[in-house]
């Protein structure tokens, strides 16, 4: 049986290594926003989406083939992997003015 909770799986792979550029990129967010937080959310066979959250309140995201890659690119990067999303980290976060435009317009689309 393979280590881990009732609901998370850790296999006897090895570890692939994380592409450079996903490291270089999370790299640049965080030394562009006064630090950064990510969240790592498992998206089926895209693999892993790694939502960064800086300081300052702005956020990006980038996408890892899987978990255990996105994991690995944040350590190599430097930024803390939080393991769910804390109402603390959602109140940093703000939304740029075109995001709210853009989600405006698909409610009145509605």
């Amino acid at each position: 049986m393979a280590d881990g909770s009732d609901t998370t799986l850790t296999t006897e792979k090895a570890a692939a290594q994380a592409p450079s550029g996903l490291v270089a990129g999370i790299r640049a967010f965080a030394a562009g926003h006064g630090g950064a937080k990510a969240v790592i959310e498992y998206v089926g066979k895209r693999g892993a989406r790694i939502v960064l959250v800086g300081s300052d309140g702005e956020w990006a995201d980038q996408f890892a083939e899987d978990t255990d890659v996105a994991r690995q690119a944040c350590a190599s990067a430097g930024v803390s992997v939080e393991n769910a999303w804390e109402r603390e980290l959602m109140d940093q976060m703000r939304p740029s003015n075109d995001l709210w435009r853009s989600m405006a317009r698909r409610t009145m689309a509605r």
